[in-house]
């Protein structure tokens, strides 16, 4: 038997999420710990778990209940000195390194490369298994799913602790469900 769901989890809320700012390697916050938690009845039945190395990520499987494998490829992109910063004080630091990471999110191809390779060998696992990532993450694989181009990118939306389901056919990931958030 091979893999016939993959079910991506958003990592749950950060005190910088809430501020809408670039992430930084931060805890969850008490509220996004809770949502990380409801998310454990809606998984059902795990085979294999993998996480992003980000704390969020980590703390957002350990509160589902998962014994999720650190994945260097779920790792979402690095902000470098923007992390902790809000869109508006990255516009007031640099407003046209903004513009172009507006205009395009991944411009050497590094998440997608990664999404890729993670799909392709998720595809032959057995089960289902649980990715715990980030929104640009989840984002850059529903595009693959859909064979649409990165220029879509912000056209995704992906909420904290939301799951986004792709279910596997020989000729590649289904998108079954996109941004469900357990209540």
């Amino acid at each position: 038997m091979t893999a016939d769901r993959l079910i991506l989890v958003r990592s749950a809320a950060t005190a910088a999420t809430r501020r809408a700012a670039f992430p930084s390697d931060e805890a969850l916050d008490a509220g996004g710990v809770r949502a990380a938690e409801r998310l454990a009845e809606a998984l059902g039945r795990v085979d294999t778990a993998r996480s992003s190395p980000a704390r969020r990520a980590r703390m957002t499987a350990v509160a589902a209940g998962l014994a999720a494998t650190v994945d260097a490829d779920l790792a979402g992109a690095d902000p470098q000195e923007w992390a902790g910063l809000t869109l508006e004080e990255g516009a007031a630091r640099d407003p046209d390194r903004l513009q172009r990471w507006l205009d395009d999110p991944d411009p050497d191809g590094e998440l997608w490369a990664r999404v890729s390779r993670f799909l392709g060998q998720a595809h032959g696992w057995p089960g289902t298994t649980v990715a715990v990532t980030h929104g640009g993450w989840v984002r850059m694989a529903v595009l693959q799913a859909l064979n649409a181009p990165p220029a879509s990118f912000w056209r995704v939306d992906v909420a904290p602790a939301s799951l986004t389901v792709l279910h596997r056919r020989d000729r590649g990931w289904v998108l079954a469900r996109v941004n469900w958030t357990p209540a």
